[in-house]
């Protein structure tokens, strides 16, 4: 064996156990109880647990508007390694005009040889044409992305209740698990609209533009049209309780219908963007964050498992004229960019607050920080310890108590949203396949160390669905409408 790591308590989403992890050619070979190697780690005192698999975020991007991320595949896989995490799926973005092939190409020449932990794509589907929806979306499935997003919201990127149905099929049709950014449109328009005419202008008027009710009308409509097809659909970020209750539903019905979360809606509230000045703006996302009646929920929901993954939306805008200040230091909400940095303490704030607080087991830490994301996005020689998986492993001291820094996000941002925040668990050596990313809080790897992964059809099992009767031959008068 290449290296042991002696001595842990090795956790995974079923399991904790005392044991030795023995690896070889950047895969875990033994289990035991006492392995021995000339490479040892003493995880003595610690939790082994499989590395983190960051699910949301977005690197080296740019908006529809022009914006660019403020990280790129190096500072970004080097802030997520310091969270815990071995692999990330940052999105690849097409735009209007666009071809599909050509967005997977762009995204192909930001990260290769920079990354310094494995990573693949979601692809943002914003023009579906039909050499998009017949041809480059089955090509960009073969290729190993097996996950689409596209967004019910923003006028650039939103697509058409026609269009979504289409991108649907396609998924289905491939084995695909379609992503939504669920907010109507129309909503956030007519209130926006009011509210800069009447002078309301400042960041905490966000919060007000953005109404709960823009969700869960989007949330219950998106169900509704997967649902119609018998399609798999993620609903992302999730921050309100009678959304998060839409997809608890859909669930408890057999419907292929999943949620995630973030730590903003369960740390942050709408008062963190009523601070003086434009502070308020890095506090902006999309939805936007609400308040403790809503965290409590979402805590519920999270323990219950409606959540299936817990991931960042890690957007990093930074606090000037190259970020949220880009259209001037007293521009309206309206022009603000949306989203916040997270990605490095992601892991350490579900882990102090989830586990350490007793709201959710290990095991429920370890579903949602990396298994329920290799299972759900293609990724089965990730997300677990077990013979035969990857080598992405995170060794965490469960007592380490810290204070979250910006010095300490290792990301190309100047804030983050839980400065000053103190917390106990944290990561203190990961392995990605094998190898040591970050120990002892130094960064080991080199740029370039990380591979891209193509990633296999998700496992829907267990989830039975069911289409609507109009697209039953059986029921439609023999009428193939789709496939």
């Amino acid at each position: 064996m290449d290296l042991v790591i002696k001595g842990g308590t090795v956790a995974t989403a079923a399991d904790s156990f005392r044991a030795d992890v023995g690896i070889s050619d950047g895969r875990i070979v033994a289990i035991a109880e006492s392995l021995d190697a000339s490479d040892v780690i003493d995880a003595s005192g610690k939790l082994v647990l499989p590395g983190g698999i960051e699910a949301h975020c977005h690197i080296a991007q740019e908006s529809a508007t022009g914006g660019m991320t403020a990280d790129d595949y190096r500072s970004g896989s080097i802030s997520a390694a310091f969270g815990g995490n071995s692999c990330f799926i940052p999105f690849a973005a097409q735009h209007r005009g666009m071809g599909v092939t050509e967005t997977l190409d762009l995204y192909d020449s930001r990260a290769t040889g920079q990354s310094v932990i494995d990573w693949s794509y979601h692809l943002i589907v914003a023009d579906p044409t039909e050499k998009a929806l017949n041809e480059e979306l089955p090509a960009a499935f073969a290729r190993g992305i097996t996950s689409f997003k596209v967004f019910m919201t923003y006028d650039l990127m939103k697509i058409d209740d026609g269009q979504f149905l289409d991108i649907l099929t396609v998924a289905r049709a491939n084995g695909a698990l379609t992503m939504v950014h669920a907010e109507n449109s129309g909503i956030i328009r007519w209130i926006s609209d009011r509210l800069v005419k009447a002078g309301h202008t400042a960041p905490r008027y966000h919060a007000v533009s953005h109404p709960a009710a823009a969700e869960i009308e989007a949330i219950n409509r998106a169900i509704t049209l997967a649902r119609f097809l018998d399609a798999a659909l993620m609903i992302v970020h999730v921050s309100t309780p009678e959304g998060a209750d839409l997809v608890a539903k859909a669930r408890l019905e057999g419907a292929k219908i999943f949620g995630e979360t973030c730590p903003q809606y369960l740390f942050l509230t709408r008062n963190d963007l009523d601070r003086p000045g434009m502070e308020g703006a890095k506090f902006m996302c999309s939805p936007p964050v609400r308040d403790a009646a809503t965290q409590d929920a979402l805590w519920r929901h999270l323990q219950g498992g409606t959540f299936s993954v817990f991931s960042s939306d890690h957007a990093p805008y930074r606090f000037d004229e190259t970020g949220k200040l880009a259209n001037g230091p007293q521009a309206s909400f309206k022009q603000i960019a949306n989203g916040m940095p997270g990605l490095a303490v992601r892991l350490p704030l579900l882990f102090s607050e989830g586990v350490r607080k007793g709201r959710i087991t290990l095991q429920q830490f370890v579903a949602l920080a990396s298994t329920n994301a290799a299972r759900l996005y293609g990724l089965p020689r990730k997300g677990s310890i077990a013979v035969g998986m990857d080598a992405d492993i995170t060794i965490w001291d469960p007592d380490e108590t810290r204070t979250v820094r910006v010095e300490d996000q290792h990301d190309a941002m100047d804030y983050s949203p839980f400065e000053g925040r103190e917390l106990t668990g944290w990561p203190v050596t990961v392995l990605s396949r094998g190898r040591r990313i970050i120990d002892g809080g130094r960064l080991i790897a080199e740029s370039g160390a990380g591979r891209f992964v193509a990633r296999e059809r998700p496992d829907f099992t267990g989830y039975p669905g069911g289409r609507a009767a109009e697209l039953d031959p059986a029921f439609n008068f023999g009428a193939e409408i789709a496939p």
